[in-house]
């Protein structure tokens, strides 16, 4: 028995011994080296941890500076600089007495910061822990100095029309404030007073008048507004409304500078705006550059061409002293402007088409047919872009938004019933694939027509009945519905859907701005007689936008092919076609030659366009917008599509217009008047 307890007493005492070595081993193998607690130091630079960071000093060094002043200076100097990718590199097989030897590389706001560096540890309560100053974070820091980061300004890029006019860029604006010790000891009725005048309301004013930095001999801005609209006056023989807010006591107009828009309101929807950028904006845009005193383009083309328009500030991030004496520095990045853009757009001609169509709700393309650069491209009613660069009241964002005429919607970009501007296109797809002969003799049918009794009580209608033969050239001239529901059945489904498919018909049109596809059919394919038929004269279920129909019309200029639109001037660049040979070159001339007529001929549809001396082709369509056959309560759209037929690669134009509502106000012909004037102007444009 007593062996077997002596036993048991060595088996439990070697137990003891084994368990003890295996802890001891464990200890020895988990124990957390030197280089360890530096990795783990540095880890927590990225995660903003710095209270993390704090509790690995040793004893002696958190007697030197307190948690809260370590993560104070470690945050805003980490943070300032914009810390971030933060690699180490420890040196191998280093003695316990020595320092550890490491490299540590970093991106900042100013680029790459790189900077070899030595660490002290000492070991508390069997734990390394780090012998700390501020040289841990740069080499070169003492105590008493500070790390200064200086931002370069840099500017946005600026947009230029062909002629080198600024269409958008920086500018100055009149800043409207107060300077309270000037102003009213009872100042209610004056701020009361300013606020209806600026748009903005009195205790948004008193806000800004109590914010802590204002003394008594203090600019305090409340609104900035266009130098423009400070000077005009509301009415013929009222004050300005600079006039008007001098005469408040303590009101200051000061200028300030701004991104502008000089042509105002007509090239606000291809511009758009640029706005500061905002907290979901700046995340999503993290590491682009971008901090939160950016603006961004937030519509238009200002949005379209951001990544180049945009100005990179520079930055150079240094050590100081306590007296501000740049001790070293650690690293900068250059300013860089953003990128001048030249486009296609003629300004003036811009303002022009706009004033002319400003009271309607329409869209306008004018380009160069032979080029394809777009000379102008107006949507209307519109907005003023600055409204968003400067801020607007509620008031106003409610009244644009609820204005049912819609001064946010870009007309242009969107597709529409093209009505009679259509019926050339089926004229040259007819004669192109050989379905259609110009001279055929289609028949006259009166003012109303149908196939046959299958149709039931579906009538196609048509304004003008003619006792000429219907051949494609009258046709054309009296823009009569029925000649060309008669080729739309010639054609056929097939053979349509084939060609318009080639036009680009479904595809997305090669251009800088995105605009809506045409279709020919809301379905797959054209589903009946009726729908093949309304095609023909652009109903049914034909939609086009506005500047794919004026490069189908290109066409008819450049013997059958189309060009393709462009819109920013770059060097070595020169036409290009999008689809070539969508039309016989023979189809093209013909096309071409009857839309002559269409404006020469006293009975043509666009006569009134007529200009002596000018050789102008074009085509008018008036478009039926309603529920059903028998609604007479449904719209109307007003197309024109001109051109000049003599023109070079220089002086060729090719203009089309589109207004809604031209319902008893002279269809087309509406749009035609609009037009004479403009036409007038690029005829006689060198």
């Amino acid at each position: 028995m007593k062996r077997k307890k002596v036993a048991a007493v060595i088996g439990t005492v070697a137990a003891i011994a084994a368990c003890a070595a295996g802890i001891f081993l464990y200890k020895v193998k988990f124990e957390k080296k030197r280089q360890d607690v530096l990795e783990e130091y540095m880890g927590y630079i990225e995660k903003g941890r710095y209270d993390k960071m704090y509790a690995l000093l040793d004893e002696a060094s958190r007697n030197t500076v307190s948690a809260e002043d370590f993560v104070v200076r470690n945050k805003k100097i980490y943070e300032g600089i914009e810390a971030d990718n933060i690699r180490l590199d420890v040196s191998e097989k280093q003695e316990k007495s020595q320092p550890i030897s490491y490299k540590v590389t970093m991106d900042t706001v100013a680029g790459e910061i790189s900077y070899d560096n030595d660490a002290l540890f000492e070991k508390e309560s069997g734990k390394w822990r780090i012998k700390w100053n501020d040289s841990m974070i740069f080499p070169n820091l003492k105590a008493a100095d500070k790390v200064s980061v200086v931002s370069i300004e840099a500017k946005r890029g600026e947009i230029y029309d062909r002629n080198g006019a600024l269409l958008a860029g920086q500018g100055t604006v009149a800043n409207v404030g107060l300077v309270p010790g000037k102003m009213a000891v009872q100042p209610q009725e004056e701020l009361e007073a300013m606020a209806a005048l600026l748009g903005t309301t009195a205790s948004s004013i008193s806000d800004k008048l109590d914010a802590s930095w204002v003394k008594d001999d203090s600019f305090v801005p409340v609104k900035k507004i266009t130098n423009s609209a400070l000077e005009t006056p509301a009415g013929e023989e009222e004050a300005s409304l600079k006039d008007k807010l001098l005469e408040l006591p303590g009101v200051m107009i000061s200028d300030a500078e701004s991104r502008v828009y000089p042509y105002g309101d007509c090239t606000s929807h291809l511009l758009g705006y640029v706005q500061e950028i905002n907290a979901e904006e700046l995340e999503e845009l993290k590491g682009k550059g971008y901090d939160e005193q950016s603006i961004l383009g937030k519509s238009g083309l200002e949005k379209l061409y951001e990544d180049r328009l945009k100005a990179q500030k520079g930055y150079k991030i240094s050590i100081v002293d306590a007296e501000g004496n740049e001790k070293e520095a650690l690293a900068s990045v250059s300013a860089k402007d953003g990128e001048n853009i030249t486009l296609t757009i003629d300004g003036h001609l811009q303002q022009s088409v706009y004033e002319q169509y400003k009271n309607d709700k329409s869209s306008s393309i004018v380009m160069n047919p032979k080029t394809g650069e777009v000379l102008a491209m107006v949507s209307t009613p519109t907005f003023n872009s600055m409204d968003f660069v400067l801020g607007m009241s509620q008031e106003k964002w409610d009244s644009l938004n609820n204005d049912e005429d819609k001064p946010l919607f870009n007309r242009t970009r969107e597709s529409w019933v093209p009505g009679s501007s259509f019926k050339p296109v089926i004229g040259a797809v007819g004669l192109t694939t050989g379905t259609l002969s110009a001279d055929e003799n289609l028949g006259a049918s009166g003012l109303s027509w149908q196939k046959d009794e299958s149709w039931g009580d579906y009538q196609i209608t048509t304004l003008h009945e003619y006792g000429e033969e219907a051949v494609l050239r009258n046709a054309l001239i009296y823009s009569d519905n029925i000649y060309f529901a008669k080729a739309a059945l010639k054609i056929g489904a097939d053979t349509l859907t084939e060609q318009l498919k080639k036009l680009g018909f479904g595809e997305d049109i090669p251009f800088e701005i995105g605009m809506s596809k045409s279709q020919y059919t809301n379905e797959d394919h054209i589903s009946s007689e009726i729908q093949l038929a309304d095609s023909g004269y652009g109903q049914g279920q034909i939609l086009v936008n506005p500047l794919h129909l004026a490069c189908i019309y290109s066409a008819f200029v450049n013997e059958g092919n189309m060009i393709k639109p462009y819109l920013e001037i770059k060097d070595a660049r020169g036409p290009e076609y999008w689809k070539a040979g969508v039309f016989s070159k023979e189809a093209a001339a013909v096309i071409q030659e009857d839309l002559t007529e269409v404006i020469a001929d006293e009975n043509g549809t666009g006569r009134g366009a007529y200009t002596e001396g000018a050789d102008l082709a074009g085509k008018t369509g008036t478009a039926e917008i309603k529920a059903s056959q028998d609604d007479e309560n449904g719209t109307e759209l007003g197309w024109f599509a001109v051109f000049n037929t003599n023109g070079d690669k220089k002086s060729s134009f090719l203009m089309l217009n589109m207004v809604e509502d031209v319902k008893d106000r002279g269809g087309s012909g509406y749009v035609v008047d609009l037009d004479k004037g403009l036409l007038d102007e690029m005829l006689t444009k060198e």
